[in-house]
């Protein structure tokens, strides 16, 4: 979903850094060939979190919810020399798209996917410390993964969620469960003084939450 009108999403294409070829393939792809294929973080945003990912020059990253792969990409880019990034996909069927374009990278080596329920994953995960983390899962989770990795992140880095907006829902009258469960997330994370926080209106809202 993208809230901000076409002509603008268009004009913002136009005037950050190209979308990279094998992005590009990516994003074709999954429009061909993938249910929900608006789920895709697409060129705008994927720029943005490629962007704060080499501003943070992590070591260390978390991705709940790798869906295709390309914020997984964008993401890469900014690692360190020595980095890692691990996702975490809950469905099987994303693996062949997934690792046929990460090949095509130069972060293939700095990709480790996993499979399965992201709470175990995370539980299972060899690594005590993150630089940032990444949140585009169940929108019904997400502050469950905001309290199951927040002891995990360092002290100044970055926690992003996706999807926080919600089709502009939650500062509208609607109450469905999935509205209220996200406007619940963003109402806690706003008074919890152990991080500052704001949210981009960015397609569907990036929340970027940084650990004092």
């Amino acid at each position: 979903m993208d809230i901000l009108p076409n002509a603008l999403l268009a004009y913002l294409d136009d005037h950050c850094d190209p979308e990279p070829e094998v992005l590009k393939k990516l994003n074709r792809e999954t429009h061909m060939k993938v249910l929900k294929p608006n789920m895709l973080s697409g060129h705008y945003q994927g720029r943005l979190l490629s962007f704060l990912s080499k501003m943070v020059q992590p070591k260390r990253i978390l991705e709940i919810g790798t869906y295709t792969g390309y914020s997984a990409i964008c993401l890469a880019e900014g690692l360190a020399e020595d980095g890692i990034l691990h996702t975490i996909e809950v469905s099987r069927e994303m693996e062949e798209i997934i690792n046929s374009h990460i090949k095509l990278t130069d972060v293939e080596n700095k990709i480790k996917l996993h499979f399965g329920q992201a709470e175990a994953i995370i539980a299972d995960l060899q690594e005590d410390i993150f630089d940032l983390v990444f949140i585009d899962a169940d929108k019904k989770n997400n502050y469950t993964y905001f309290q199951l990795v927040f002891d995990k992140v360092r002290s100044g880095g970055l926690i992003i969620i996706d999807n926080v907006l919600w089709k502009g829902k939650v500062y509208g009258s609607e109450k469905d469960a999935d509205t209220q469960g996200i406007r619940k997330l963003n109402d806690q994370i706003a008074v919890d003084d152990r991080v500052e926080k704001l949210i981009l209106p960015v397609r569907d809202g990036l929340l970027v939450i940084r650990k004092k």
